[in-house]
């Protein structure tokens, strides 16, 4: 089982290291839409009273995901830190998976017309120079760095004013999906992501982000994925 996990693994790795060497575009689901109104001004009061103050609805509008698309449009999304979980894509940090490791410095995400232009750097894993031993991953020493842009983007299903939605993300030679949340100020997004067609039970509709609801090869999956960007 070991050894099928890793020639998976590894078979990822060779289209995500042969996908940083590009920067190609594609067309992105998501069309334009603007961010939500600000609540209106307070009524009139009564007689002898003052109108109370402005409130209705949330600043932020993240109903649709044309209305997310076109908010975070321009911005920086950036994992560093704590921020960054134990298992991204749902593989251990620590353990040597070759050209897939998970093991990150950091990570940033411009959005740029609909697409993600995505910086990984890559932390350094000690003591495991061998693929499947597993080791320590040190995230303040960057061992490597890679660039890619995305072909598609795609947020679907939209939950609870941005609370939830569903998001595959296409690059050239892989894929990731899974479940992602915006806060209700725009300031954080959250998402867990696995390589396509490795897991299931990873959509809105099976839970929020972060629910024990993966299943990863048959195996409940109860490890940390959930990857949190800072917006900048």
């Amino acid at each position: 089982m070991k050894r099928i996990l890793l020639v998976s693994v590894l078979a990822a790795a060779t289209a995500v290291t042969a996908c940083g060497e590009g920067t190609d575009s594609g067309e992105n689901n998501g069309g334009a839409g603007g961010t939500g109104a600000v609540g209106g001004s307070g009524g009139t009061g009564g007689a002898g009273g003052t109108g109370g103050a402005g409130g209705g609805g949330p600043v932020n509008d993240f109903s649709t995901a044309t209305k997310i698309n076109a908010y975070l449009e321009g911005k920086v999304m950036l994992m560093t830190g704590e921020d960054i979980p134990s298992h991204p894509n749902g593989y251990d940090e620590d353990t040597n998976l070759g050209g897939a490791t998970q093991c990150y410095a950091e990570m940033s995400i411009l959005v740029q017309a609909g697409q993600w232009a995505v910086t990984s750097k890559l932390g350094t894993l000690n003591g495991a120079a061998d693929i499947g031993e597993t080791g320590e991953c040190d995230h303040a020493t960057v061992s490597n760095e890679l660039t890619y842009t995305s072909t598609n983007i795609l947020i679907e299903n939209v939950q609870e004013d941005g609370g939830c939605f569903d998001v595959t993300a296409t690059f050239n030679g892989f894929a990731q999906e899974g479940r992602g949340s915006i806060s209700a100020d725009g300031t954080t997004v959250q998402m867990e992501l696995f390589f396509k067609d490795q897991a299931t039970g990873i959509k809105c509709v099976d839970g929020a982000v972060g629910a024990e609801t993966v299943m990863i090869r048959d195996a409940s999956f109860t490890a940390d994925a959930v990857q949190t960007f800072r917006i900048e």
